[in-house]
């Protein structure tokens, strides 16, 4: 047992009901919240370095031995994934010292972050499928209130759509869960695992591995149940946007990944086959999207429902490199949304607009926004040496190894018209005439520079030292494509 799973679970759940007794305090929220915030990111990365070492770790709550109680399991890509949500989460909060505004921050803002950091730390380390759901739920309901916190009217009318979508796909996850445990009698993942192999290729197992794919896709945010993310991640601010976009559509892609890799693998052809068909399509309609608006906000909105079909299309392969290439590339992903989308929200804050045609001129007064906001955009559409090309070049060649041609051809061929769309914000927004913005006087950009700008320079290290992460990376991807190891860790066969 090792008591460093829950950490990153426990403290922010601590730090939220401390918070609530300071709602109208909003300076001690500030320091709490940033003191909490950073402690997660010590120990996640204590847990990330303990699991590189020793192996995968559990942690049995209650003493009741899996699979009879309720196991933590935290295996490489687990651990990475709370780093970097820990990391993410920080930028998050320091921005919005100087951004959410004090309205906000007196009504619960800071506690119901430490809660959706709760949901999705925990969605990422449960080894129970019932407490997916659970940790879902968690997120999910905090998310409802970021959301709607503010109360314009934008917020209100996205936040109904937003609910019912989500309150329609935790019920069919109730309901997946159900029919799965009617057919092997158990809830822990691992041994879910081991009940399956045991039954054979049943066609009820590839059903419900199907209605799993439809709730995660919800969640997740794939072709063609994206419908619901472009109105409501418009909405609200941008830290929200940026915890919104980094976080909460890659829990439900880590929920196909981990599902469709542990226990739903033995009728590939079917399953694998109709989630590449999907990832394909998901990418062929963020790219549609990203091009089509001139709205900064959802060119990158869009550009998330991109990465989720890269993502998705290398988990399909089911190789352990193209596994390998789809974790460097959701770790990419989650540090370059937060990224674009907190530099964007700076825009935004000096010109007062989001409409790109009303824009321009920026760089002549803002060239350190102008200059990281460039190196961002290169890092989205995976030009080397940074953080996104790795990964994308290891998802491509294996699916032209797998013999998935088309599906590598449309994963190559994203990457233009990513680059495309964001130049588009560069070119248009921070070239040309200098224009006089009536919002500019009140923004602190120096201050709200800083969270991107460190998430920026985390992608240029992540991608000029490719070589160093690497093993660390092969490792979580290891779990993946050989679950025996992650059974063997969990039941202690």
């Amino acid at each position: 047992m090792n008591n460093l799973i829950i950490l990153p679970i426990l403290i922010p759940l601590i730090t939220g009901v401390i918070l609530i007794f300071f709602t109208k305090n909003v300076l001690a929220q500030r320091w709490i919240s940033a003191i909490s915030s950073f402690s997660v990111i010590i120990a996640a990365f204590m847990l990330a370095s303990h699991v590189y070492k020793n192996g995968i770790q559990t942690m049995d709550v209650s003493n009741w031995e899996a699979p009879y109680g309720i196991t933590l399991v935290s295996d490489m890509l687990s651990a990475l994934l709370v780093l970097t949500t820990s990391i993410i989460a920080f930028a998050a909060v320091i921005y919005s010292f100087k951004s959410i505004g004090v309205e906000r921050e007196k009504f619960y803002y800071y506690p119901v972050v430490n809660f959706l950091l709760v949901g999705v730390n925990g969605a990422f380390t449960t080894g129970d499928i019932f407490n997916l759901f659970v940790f879902f739920e968690v997120m999910l309901m905090s998310s409802y209130v970021l959301l709607v916190l503010g109360g314009t009217k934008i917020q209100l009318r996205e936040s109904i759509k937003y609910i019912l979508v989500n309150v329609i796909s935790s019920a069919l996850f109730v309901i997946a869960v159900a029919y799965l445990y009617s057919v092997v009698g158990t809830l822990n993942m691992a041994h879910i695992s081991v009940r399956i192999s045991e039954l054979g290729n049943m066609g009820i197992i590839t059903v419900i591995a199907v209605l799993f794919l439809i709730v995660f896709g919800l969640k997740g945010a794939i072709f063609p149940l994206y419908f619901w993310l472009p109105g409501s991640y418009y909405a609200p601010p941008a830290p929200v946007m940026a915890l919104f976009g980094a976080l909460l559509t890659k829990v439900g892609v880590y929920s196909i990944t981990r599902t469709y890799s542990l226990f739903f693998y033995h009728d590939a052809g079917y399953t694998h086959q109709l989630l590449q068909i999907l990832a394909i399509l998901t990418i062929i309609a963020g790219v549609i999207g990203a091009i089509a608006y001139s709205d900064i906000k959802k060119i990158i909105i869009y550009n998330i429902i991109v990465a989720v079909g890269v993502i998705l299309f290398g988990v399909s392969v089911l190789t352990q490199e193209s596994l390998t290439g789809s974790i460097f590339y959701l770790i990419h992903d989650m540090n370059i949304k937060a990224a674009l989308f907190l530099l964007i929200g700076i825009i935004i804050r000096i010109t007062g607009t989001s409409d790109l045609n009303k824009i321009s001129g920026l760089l002549h007064r803002y060239p350190r926004l102008g200059w990281t906001f460039f190196i961002a955009a290169l890092a989205l559409a995976g030009i080397p040496p940074l953080s996104g090309f790795a990964g994308k070049l290891m998802i491509v060649r294996s699916g032209f190894e797998a013999g998935s041609y088309f599906g590598a051809f449309v994963v190559l061929m994203s990457s233009l018209f990513v680059l495309f769309s964001v130049m588009r914000i560069f070119i248009k927004g921070f070239w040309g005439s200098e224009r006089a913005y009536k919002s500019e006087e009140n923004a602190p950009v120096k201050w709200l520079l800083v969270a991107p700008a460190l998430l920026t320079a985390f992608a240029v290290l992540y991608g000029i030292g490719t070589d160093a992460i690497y093993p660390v990376i092969s490792m979580a991807a290891e779990t993946l494509s050989n679950p025996e190891i992650y059974i063997d860790a969990v039941l202690k066969e």
